[in-house]
């Protein structure tokens, strides 16, 4: 593992552009900056193994706002808050004026006075979270343009229906830290598949997330789902693109088997398919509870029609030596533990359960990199305070 003064250099060569910005698709942004991230986010996890603070901030809020059920990203956001130094308020939408009608641009400027960094999670709703994101974005850049806020508060994504970047960042800096360097993911292959699921409405950010991040560095990624179960299509149009620029490959199959193949890594995970999405969120909208329970019977009806795509020790045998590694954002469907029958058997995920939980271990990491380098003007000048800082205290 590099050390804190080989960390520093590097990322101090780094340029980024994150000041006082939004980060919401990691596809948005330059390599240079994924690059930075990764670097930070080791930075600070070796900081914190040290037992060493990388507080950042003497005041200021940071403020959740969940639209759907978290455990990882809820605690890793608030984790990460503590450890930068801000203090953590959540917005629970049906606690505040916003169960009164209040409106998104009111409500962005109302929670703004003193904050640094708002996190949202909305992926419920297919076309509608990532707007809603860019809704409260352009209300903070009119409040500060207007005078109402001393500075625009940053906005990270923890979970929209596009894109899931705290989890494809900490995904990649897992597979960093596993395979010793971004350079050495060059040429790997890495199998995004749909699995099995006894639940319909699992949203699609994080597979586009891996296919929109992973297509970006070398790696032969491989997409895979039954037939009728695609993603976004401009994603996966990008991810091609993406692919192609980067020396790499992008397939799209309907075999897991074929996806498993000689893969180095596999991600098998269950999501409702684009169209289906687009059914539930017209529904949701206009909270037809008869049509969500018809569409949940015939969506898993046709689940239940590919229980085979399961990632199983049969499976896990046909990949590169026999021992690809397992990844998942967790948590996973696991036959004959959580569920009678689900993504991955009970002998797989038992083999890899520690390191789903050392992949999972990066978002704090990565939260507090992004809550980093959107506030801090000098970021490189401010990690050097903080290593010097964490020197002498150890003195």
């Amino acid at each position: 593992m590099p050390s804190l003064a080989d960390n520093l250099k590097a990322f101090q060569a780094l340029k980024t552009n994150l000041f006082e910005k939004d980060f919401l698709l990691t596809w948005e942004h330059p390599e240079e900056e994924i690059r930075a991230i990764l670097t930070l986010a080791d930075t600070l996890k070796t900081l914190h193994k040290d037992g060493k603070s990388f507080r950042s901030f003497d005041t200021g809020l940071a403020i959740s706002i969940f639209r759907d059920n978290s455990t990882r990203t809820r605690f890793s956001f608030a984790s990460a808050a503590s450890a930068m130094g801000l203090s953590l308020a959540d917005l629970d939408e049906e606690k505040s004026q916003v169960a009164h009608g209040e409106t998104v641009r009111e409500t962005a400027n109302m929670i703004s006075f003193l904050t640094e960094v708002i996190g949202i999670r909305d992926d419920m709703f297919l076309g509608e979270g990532n707007s809603y994101m860019r809704e409260v974005g352009d209300a903070l850049t009119d409040g500060t343009q207007q005078g109402v806020l001393h500075r625009r508060p940053s906005l990270i994504n923890l979970q929209c229906d596009i894109d899931h970047p705290t989890q494809s960042l900490a995904d990649l800096a897992w597979l960093k830290s596993h395979f010793g360097s971004l350079e050495n993911l060059k040429g790997k292959k890495i199998a995004m598949t749909w699995a099995y699921s006894p639940s319909y409405g699992k949203p699609l950010s994080v597979p586009q997330g891996i296919i929109g991040l992973m297509s970006r560095f070398g790696m032969d990624v491989r997409l895979a789902h039954p037939e009728g179960y695609g993603l976004i299509p401009d994603v996966v149009e990008l991810a091609g693109k993406q692919a192609a620029a980067s020396g790499g490959k992008f397939s799209v199959s309907n075999s897991m088997e074929e996806a498993f193949a000689g893969a180095d890594i596999v991600y098998p995970k269950s999501w409702a398919p684009f169209h289906v999405m687009q059914r539930r969120t017209e529904l949701l909208k206009t909270s037809d509870k008869d049509g969500l329970k018809a569409l949940e019977k015939e969506c898993l009806a046709n689940n239940a029609k590919f229980m085979n795509w399961e990632c199983t020790r049969a499976k896990m045998d046909t990949t590169a030596n026999k021992k690809a590694l397992y990844m998942h954002c967790l948590p996973a469907d696991i036959t004959d533990v959580s569920c009678k029958a689900g993504e991955v058997s009970a002998e797989v995920f038992e083999q890899y359960r520690i390191p789903t939980y050392q992949e999972a271990a990066y978002k704090p990491f990565i939260i507090s990199a992004l809550m980093f380098l959107t506030r801090m003007k000098d970021p490189g000048a401010k990690l050097e305070q903080i290593i010097k800082r964490s020197q002498n205290l150890s003195l």
